[in-house]
């Protein structure tokens, strides 16, 4: 069977279901396939515990594409941001610094929400898209492409003809691979936990990150689960480490937790089942090709740490959709994609070398790197100016003074 649109999105994840959206309210006729159904349940066989935080700029487009009133009554507010340091001799706290959004905007710095909540929120609201037509259980295969058009064959064999192809098939992504673009990867030997967990101390809208070594723990605002305080972690290790926390019977491994968030919300309770991914950050070496661009993590990949994966991923899309809309009839075009290339690339490149940086500072187990790191937070947040430059850079704002 063939079919055709102006867009054919590969990859069904968060990225490019909201890209779907996007495209859909803006009047692209748009086909966004997927090898999976969704999971839309929380407590569902292979759903996607984790969490998203939505930064102020993330949180104007989803606005501008008719999708953040759907979501806003699941968010938890990102009041502050908080660097805790514990790389002393004991696991305790001895910096802690507040970054507050106040400082920027009468805003949150952004909006928390489970990641299997945002694919049954973005799933429903494609249904009421005429012009967006979702095909989960159906894989991007093969493509072919010419100046003056693309096709992709799925995995049953129909072919789908469009202007534009954008692949949002995460860090394998076909289609890239399809056009032949390569990646560099930096690999750190780490994997990552996520999971939900209650405490007795309310978390106050504050997402904190707590440094000592193996990478970041980080504890990110959730609504009240059963009357109590809760919130979502991602604990980053090294890769022995995590596997060995991941085998743990629940009461050792919520010792474990507790004392590696250093205390700072009190006793930990785990509440969901934990997760386990691996750490990289990638690049790909151009973010185009001939009908194709590359967005979310088919184009960039970064450990999780300040919320800028999927964040970055908007940022792609935002660039794209001002595009399409400015030249609708160059939709898919050489001189439409070379703009979206030379827009992003720049901050693309910058931002994963400067999480690779970070990244490498969270690890450090000698005593001296992990003393200069705690004097490196002290000294960056002592000065407003400098503060408030990290936030603005943090959130994708540009500095305004």
């Amino acid at each position: 069977m063939s079919d055709s649109c102006d867009i054919l999105i590969a990859g069904g994840g968060i990225a490019g279901l909201t890209a779907a959206a996007a495209f859909g309210q803006a009047g692209f006729q748009v086909t966004c396939v997927d090898p999976a159904p969704p999971v839309t349940a929380s407590e569902a066989p292979g759903a996607d515990r984790r969490t998203t935080a939505f930064l102020q700029p993330a949180r104007a487009l989803l606005d501008r594409i008719g999708l953040w009133d759907r979501l806003a009554p699941h968010a938890s507010p990102l009041d502050i941001m908080r660097i805790v340091d514990a790389g002393g001799d004991d696991p305790t706290p001895r910096i802690v610094r507040d970054f507050e959004a106040t400082e920027l905007s009468d805003q949150p710095f952004g909006w928390n929400l489970p990641n299997w909540l945002l694919r049954r929120e973005l799933s429903a609201h494609l249904q009421e898209l005429p012009s967006v037509t979702f095909r989960p259980g159906e894989r991007a295969q093969r493509l072919f492409t010419r100046e003056t058009g693309a096709k992709v064959t799925l995995g049953n064999g129909d072919v789908v003809s469009a202007r534009l192809v954008i692949a949002a098939d995460g860090r394998n992504s076909t289609m890239r691979s399809a056009a032949g673009i390569g990646v560099k990867t930096y690999r750190y030997g780490q994997k990552a936990l996520a999971f939900a967990v209650t405490h007795p101390e309310p978390h106050r809208n504050i997402s904190t990150e707590v440094h000592r070594t193996g990478g970041p723990f980080t504890l990110v605002p959730l609504p009240d689960l059963d009357g109590r305080p809760s919130s979502a972690v991602v604990w980053m290790e090294r890769g022995p480490r995590a596997q060995a926390l991941m085998a743990m019977d629940v009461p050792e491994f919520e010792a474990e937790m507790t004392e590696r968030s250093a205390g700072v919300l009190g006793p930990l309770t785990l509440a969901s089942d934990r997760s386990i991914w691996p750490i990289i950050a990638q690049i790909a070496d151009r973010l185009t090709g001939e009908r194709l661009a590359l967005m979310a993590e088919a184009a960039h990949v970064v450990p999780p740490i300040g919320a800028q994966g999927l964040n970055m991923s908007l940022t792609d899309l935002g660039c794209l959709l001002d595009l399409a809309i400015a030249a609708p009839d160059d939709l898919g075009g050489r001189k439409m994609l070379d703009a979206y290339n030379r827009a992003r690339t720049g901050d693309v490149r910058a931002r994963v070398q400067g999480i690779n940086l970070l990244n490498h500072a969270s690890m450090a187990a000698p005593s001296v790197l992990r003393d200069a790191r705690a004097a490196g937070i002290a000294g960056l947040y002592a000065a407003p100016p400098v503060r408030r430059m990290l936030m603005q850079m943090g959130l994708g704002l540009r500095r305004t003074g």
